[in-house]
């Protein structure tokens, strides 16, 4: 069958903005392995991405110019008002067109999902081998339920990702970056991200059981020889230079942790790498971290939340204030970068809790800051919470975006939630020196540069 994904990411960057920041130049790893598995499976499969075309009649017109049998569209919660319009638009364009949505939002919102018209299929749950299946009843004209419920597929069997997907979408829009994605950060192109495995083990409110209802009560992860395996195909294919292993929280099983590295480093990787952590982890493994920056970590994303001890506890993110500050100095001590993650606004959080938070990232002085004002999700404990007490601002889907530029929930001075964000990045003096010193002797007066100016000095030009 002719099958056409689409990714409706457009509300943080808008329309023609692929490539243009890592809001818009990341693919989708769930659509990119759907299309590997249809493609497997025989059928004729293309990706538009929103964040590629000009508008809406663009949209039209590249329907009608594909003219696909399916449209497959991804809705995390912020993607449901252009998700639900690209199912929408399909049937006008043409009636005979079957629509399949799946992801976070059809699995977790099930019941907003059902009264839409415009949608023929809802595939919960990881559509991996649903979705297979679903092309397979269609094409041999089976009967196929509205409602499909995805199962838990061995990750060793599903083919790799096929960035191809984006990349050719990407190309078509004006994408000239020699780089599988935009990079994080200042990490060198090419760049690639890669998901090792899927589900968390942890319980934090703000996220959980959400996670356990899309993936199930355990993590399930690649071997390491799979993922190794991936990486020997992208350093052929893209020749990439640095990654990022998106997993929720890779380094929560130390043993697949320390045999990668041993594996990484063994079939000649060297490309720094970007992972997720959690404070306790870091504090009670520094062996581990160890052994990690020496194959190529450069840095971590760590959630740090909040700074205030009874938030902590309250978002039941199984750390302290204490660990937070010490798995700084352990990422110091071994020259490892942070990129902090944390959240204003949270529910009963007072304005001495958010003091609190302040504190602490001028303690930890990370090398990014990464704020959020705090977003009740669907399928959350909090967010069932916020329900509940009646604190949810978000009157549309379009609100779930996390960045901090709206309060979320009742009972915080807006005003106050702007100041607490603008200094909470402002570094202390002190580190403010120390680190503008930093960037001058890199940039200056680093021995390789020093070396290298000698040898133009020292050594005269051929004639």
């Amino acid at each position: 069958m002719r099958v056409t994904l689409v990714y409706p990411g457009i509300v943080g960057a808008g329309f023609a903005s692929a490539g243009k920041g890592m809001d818009a130049g990341w693919i989708s790893h769930g659509l990119c392995i759907l299309g590997a598995c249809a493609k497997r499976a025989g059928h004729e499969v293309d990706l538009i991405d929103l964040r590629a075309l000009r508008g809406w009649d663009h949209y039209r017109e590249e329907l009608a110019r594909r003219r696909p049998q399916v449209v497959g569209v991804t809705m995390m919660s912020v993607d449901y008002n252009p998700g639900v319009q690209a199912a929408t638009v399909a049937k006008e364009v043409d009636p005979r067109i079957v629509t399949v949505v799946g992801g976070p939002h059809p699995t977790l919102a099930l019941e907003e999902m059902l009264p839409l018209a415009s949608i023929d299929h809802i595939v919960t749950h990881e559509g991996e081998n649903a979705f297979v299946d679903l092309l397979r009843r269609l094409e041999t004209g089976e009967p196929c339920g509205r409602v499909i419920e995805g199962d838990r597929p061995d990750l060793d069997s599903l083919p790799f990702a096929d960035r191809d997907l984006f990349l050719d979408e990407w190309h078509q829009a004006g994408y000239t970056l020699d780089s599988p994605e935009v990079p994080l950060a200042d990490l060198p192109v090419p760049f690639v991200t890669v998901i090792a495995g899927r589900g968390c083990l942890y319980n934090c409110s703000f996220c959980q059981p959400a996670e356990k209802i899309l993936f199930g009560g355990r993590v399930r992860r690649r071997s390491v020889q799979n993922v190794i395996a991936e990486l020997k195909y992208l350093r052929e294919r893209y020749r990439f230079r640095s990654l990022l292993i998106h997993d929720d929280c890779l380094t929560e099983d130390r043993n697949w942790v320390m045999e990668f590295c041993e594996a990484y480093r063994r079939q000649g990787f060297s490309q720094p790498f970007f992972c997720q952590s959690r404070a306790d982890i870091i504090v009670k493994n520094e062996d581990m971290v160890a052994l990690m920056r020496g194959v190529g970590l450069s840095g971590f994303f760590i959630g740090f939340e909040s700074g205030s001890q009874s938030m902590l506890k309250f978002m039941r993110k199984g750390t302290t204030v204490e660990q937070n500050l010490e798995a700084a100095r352990v990422c110091r001590r071994h020259g490892i970068r942070v990129w902090a993650n944390y959240m204003l606004g949270l529910p009963s959080e007072t304005k001495d809790d958010i003091m609190a938070t302040i504190r602490m990232l001028k303690e930890i002085d990370p090398d990014w800051y990464s704020p959020a004002f705090y977003t009740p999700h669907p399928g959350s404990d909090m967010y069932t919470y916020c329900v509940r007490n009646d604190l949810s601002l978000i009157k549309d889907h379009d609100s779930y975006r996390r960045n901090p530029t709206e309060v979320k929930i009742k009972g915080h001075d807006y005003d106050f939630l702007l100041w607490a964000l603008r200094e909470s990045m402002r570094r202390k003096p002190v580190n403010e020196v120390r680190r503008r010193a930093a960037a001058i002797w890199r940039r200056y007066a680093s021995p390789r540069k020093v070396a290298r100016r000698l040898r133009r000095v020292l050594v005269p030009r051929s004639a």
